[in-house]
C-alpha cells in the first residue's frame, strides 16, 4: 500500500499525496511542534516539508523507512527555520568549560515524572543545548545523524547533549523529579 502510495506521488497524482499526508501528518506535525514550540509555525514547516518531500519523491530510494525519510525533511526544514531567527549568546560559565565523558554520573527520572514534565523541562533548554537533546532522546538520531543535520562536528554534538541532560537534570532536581541512581537517562 505505502509503496503505491510512494510511486503515485512520484507521478504527482494528487490523491496518492493526500493519502501520504493523511497518513503522515500528524507524526511531522507533533515532531516540528517539539522542535518549533509555536503551531502555527508547526504547521507551516510541516506543510513545507511535505511540499519538499513530493518536489524530492524521486530521491527516495528506499534505504531507510519512508517515515525516517520524511522526519529528516522535516527536522531539516524546522532548523532551517529556526537559524534565520536573530542568534542568542549565552554567557559562557566557567563550569561548562568541560569536555563530554560518556559517563555523566548517572541518574535516573523518579517513576512519578511523566514524560510531558520531561519534555516540558526539555523545552525550556537554550536552543543550541535543547535542538540536541529532543534530537538525541526525543527523536532517536545518533551522534552521527545529529552531526550531519546540524552541520557539526560529532565532539560537539556530544559536549551539547552532555551540557543539555546537565542543565535538564538540574532543572528535574530542583523540581524535586530527579532520584539518584546508577542509571542513565
Amino acid at each position: 500500500m505505502l509503496d503505491e502510495l510512494i510511486e503515485g506521488c512520484r507521478r504527482q497524482d494528487r490523491r496518492a499525496q493526500l493519502a501520504l499526508y493523511r497518513k503522515y501528518a500528524r507524526g511531522m506535525f507533533s515532531v516540528a511542534l517539539r522542535m518549533l514550540r509555536n503551531e502555527a509555525d508547526a504547521e507551516d514547516m510541516t506543510q513545507e516539508a511535505f511540499i519538499r518531500a513530493f518536489r524530492k519523491m524521486d530521491q527516495f530510494e528506499g534505504n531507510v523507512a519512508f517515515g525516517a525519510w520524511l522526519k529528516r525533511i522535516v527536522v531539516n526544514r524546522c532548523l532551517d527555520f529556526l537559524k534565520v531567527r536573530e542568534p542568542v549568546f549565552e554567557p559562557l560559565e566557567e563550569q561548562w568549560l568541560s569536555v563530554a565523558d560518556e559517563d555523566d554520573g548517572g541518574w535516573d527520572v523518579d517513576r512519578e515524572v511523566g514524560a510531558e514534565q520531561v519534555l516540558g523541562a526539555i523545552e525550556t533548554l537554550p536552543d543550541h543545548y535543547r535542538w540536541i537533546v529532543q534530537l538525541y532522546l526525543v527523536e532517536g538520531y545518533d551522534h552521527r545523524e545529529i552531526s550531519e543535520i546540524l552541520g557539526l562536528k560529532e565532539t560537539t554534538c556530544r559536549t551539547r547533549l552532555m551540557r543539555g541532560k546537565t542543565l535538564l537534570k538540574e532543572q528535574l532536581k530542583t523540581a524535586n523529579y530527579v532520584e539518584r541512581s546508577q542509571n542513565r537517562i
